[in-house]
C-alpha cells in the first residue's frame, strides 16, 4: 500500500489549480469533517447482515472469509454448526474493499490496503481518506495530502472512511445484531447459508 507523505506541494496555498482539487475534495466528503459515534460495544453482526450493510454477497462474504481477505474478529465459523461473527469494523472495511473492488484496483493492493487498516486502531480509521489511481492505493490523513493527489492526478478517486463509517451505521440500525457471547446458530438457519451446506455436503459425499 503506498502513502502518499505530502510530496510536491504547491508554494502556493492560492494556486487555481489546488483551489479547485479542494474544492473538488469538499465536494467528496474528503477532507475530514466527520465525526462517527462511538462503536458499539460486544454487538456483532451475522453474515447476512454484514452483506446487506456492506452491499456484497454472500459469496464474497464467504470467499473473503475462507482466503483472508476480511476475517470476522469477534467469532470464526468453527464447524458446520456455528456461525461467523463480523465485527462494525470488520464491515467497515468489507465496505471498502467493495467500493476498491469496483473501481477496478488489484485484490494484490486491495489485501495490502487491509492489512494496512488492520494494523490501525479503531479509532483511527474515521480520520483516513484512501485514495487510488486504480494501481496503488494511497492513504492521506491531511486534507494537504488529499488535494495534492486530486491535484496531481486526474483520474484519482477517494474514499472517506468516516462517510463509510456513518453508512454502515445507518444500514446497521435497520439490521439485527447480537450479544458476542451468545451461542452459536446452526449455518442452515439462514437462507443465506445455503452455500455453506452446499459445500458441506460436498465434503461429506
Amino acid at each position: 500500500m503506498a502513502v502518499s507523505s505530502g510530496e510536491g506541494k504547491s508554494a502556493g496555498q492560492h494556486d487555481p489549480v489546488r483551489q479547485a482539487a479542494r474544492e473538488r475534495a469538499g465536494e467528496q466528503g474528503l477532507l475530514f469533517d466527520e465525526q462517527p459515534t462511538a462503536l458499539p460495544q460486544g454487538i456483532g453482526y451475522r453474515g447476512p447482515t454484514a452483506c446487506a450493510a456492506a452491499g456484497i454477497t454472500y459469496r464474497q462474504l464467504d470467499y473473503w472469509a475462507r482466503t483472508e481477505l476480511v476475517l470476522p474478529t469477534i467469532r470464526a465459523a468453527q464447524g458446520s454448526g456455528s456461525q461467523r461473527l463480523y465485527s462494525f469494523r470488520d464491515i467497515l472495511v468489507l465496505k471498502v474493499v467493495k467500493r476498491l473492488l469496483d473501481t477496478g484496483v488489484s485484490l494484490q493492493q486491495i489485501r495490502a490496503a487491509v492489512r494496512h487498516l488492520r494494523d490501525r486502531g479503531v479509532n483511527d480509521l474515521a480520520q483516513i481518506t484512501l485514495m487510488s489511481d486504480g494501481v496503488s492505493v494511497y492513504e492521506c490523513t491531511s486534507a494537504d495530502e488529499v488535494i495534492d493527489l486530486l491535484q496531481g492526478g486526474q483520474g484519482v478517486f477517494g474514499i472517506a472512511l468516516g462517510r463509510v463509517w456513518r453508512e454502515v451505521e445507518g444500514s446497521l440500525a435497520e439490521l439485527p445484531g447480537e450479544r458476542a457471547e451468545a451461542a452459536p446458530d446452526a449455518e442452515g438457519d439462514h437462507p443465506a447459508d445455503e452455500l455453506a451446506r452446499r459445500r458441506k455436503a460436498r465434503r461429506t459425499g
